[in-house]
């Protein structure tokens, strides 16, 4: 098993987003006095955008663990089964952490955005962009509070082996295809954004987006193979998000030069 770290040139990748989701209600389509995808905090003056957007970008070797499946099952036959449940740990923590550092990303690159357009007179032909953005960030945002806690499913598994499994991969796949449709919306808005101020931002892929798996099918598969076929799902819950992880990585990677040009 390895973290990997790509900080290199980004490359571009995809096509525009399919159709457009609604306005959130609870934007106000004529005001552009503040920014349309958050209320203000109190409390001490945030941290500059760009500096947000930096952080958030460098904290992906801490969030986006990269899984070797031989290594890991090699690790769980040498330790008599032992070490899968380090490995179920981190099923659940990275994808709970990705979003979380998702939603920063997004939010303080959004915050970036409207800063700019603000210093350029671009805010009101940009508002539709940022409503569009607004309303995909409320799913991110709704999904921080679902209850992922890692150390409890490692618990729950121990106690109830195989049945927890089941469980926490359907919430997984779950989890994977909501997060990844949304964020699609707001970097396809943040590569519109970005274009208006001279920065190339890759767009994504509207064709990533996976659909979900035949939970009913699995479950049966692993039964009647007598667990055979849970290998089988236990590498697809690690290559898939490494798949994905990796390829949020070249539209943050670009995000990332297109803030540092502009700040």
């Amino acid at each position: 098993m390895a973290d990997d770290e790509q900080e290199g040139e980004p490359t571009p990748a995809g096509g525009p987003a399919q159709g457009e989701p609604p306005l959130p209600p609870q934007y106000p389509p004529q005001s552009i006095a503040g920014p349309p995808w958050a209320s203000p905090m109190p409390g001490p003056p945030p941290m500059p955008a760009a500096d947000r957007v930096h952080a958030a970008w460098q904290r992906r070797v801490e969030t986006d663990y990269i899984f070797d499946y031989w290594t890991a099952l090699g690790w769980t036959v040498l330790t008599l089964g032992i070490y899968s449940f380090y490995v179920f740990y981190q099923l659940v923590r990275r994808l709970r952490d990705h979003n979380e550092r998702r939603v920063e990303l997004f939010d303080a690159a959004l915050a970036f955005a409207w800063e700019e357009a603000g210093r350029r007179g671009l805010q009101a032909e940009l508002t539709p962009s940022f409503q569009r953005a607004s309303a995909h960030m409320d799913v991110l945002r709704r999904m921080t509070r679902d209850f992922r806690d890692p150390v409890i499913f490692v618990v729950l598994a121990v106690v109830a082996r195989g049945i927890v499994e089941f469980i926490a991969f359907i919430l997984l796949d779950q989890d994977l295809v909501k997060h990844d449709r949304s964020e699609v919306g707001v970097e396809y808005e943040l590569a519109v954004m970005f274009g208006r101020f001279g920065q190339t931002v890759s767009a994504p892929d509207q064709a990533r987006v996976k659909g979900q798996n035949n939970y009913v099918g699995r479950i049966v598969a692993t039964v009647f193979s007598l667990g055979i076929y849970l290998f089988w799902w236990y590498y697809d819950q690690m290559i898939v998000p490494n798949l994905h992880f990796q390829t949020n990585w070249v539209q943050e990677d670009s995000l990332a030069v297109a803030v540092h040009a502009l700040r």
